[in-house]
């Protein structure tokens, strides 16, 4: 039997308005305020590429664990997770190198902690955002 091979197509458009601002658009979904961070000269209060590149490994994680928890059947009533990425100076050239999502998942009463943990860690794995980053992406999960 042959397989065939999926691909699928995000398209965005960025529109600078004035400043170090613009505003990033995707067909059939709201408009995101988008800046330069203050560290480099640009606005503070707005969504910067340095927030999103770190948010959309933390989002992947999320959404990977749970399609891959509702699979497993396995009973948690809350997740949340903070994210932290490190931006430096490497060989003349700004670089996240690493990001670390800490990741805290409760369970319900009578819930696997173990298979939580090996969920959350195969959710980390098979997350195609921080499969697809250079900087090295480190999981530190909390489970109650």
């Amino acid at each position: 039997m042959e397989q065939k091979s999926k691909v699928y197509l995000y398209q965005t458009t960025v529109k600078w308005t004035d400043q170090r601002k613009g505003i990033i658009a995707c067909a059939e979904k709201p408009d995101v305020q988008v800046a330069t961070p203050p560290e480099f000269k640009g606005h503070g209060g707005i969504w910067s590429p340095e927030d999103l590149f770190v948010a959309s490994a933390n989002v992947c994680l999320m959404t990977t664990f749970l399609a891959v928890a509702e699979r497993a059947g396995l009973a948690f009533s809350a997740y949340e997770s903070r994210a932290e990425g490190r931006l430096e100076l490497v060989e003349g050239q700004f670089q996240f190198t690493t990001i670390t999502i800490r990741p805290t998942i409760t369970l319900k009463p009578g819930g696997d902690p173990t298979k939580a943990r090996e969920l959350i860690e195969k959710a980390e794995r098979n997350c195609l955002i921080s499969n697809s980053m250079k900087a090295t992406v480190t999981l530190e999960p909390v489970i109650h």
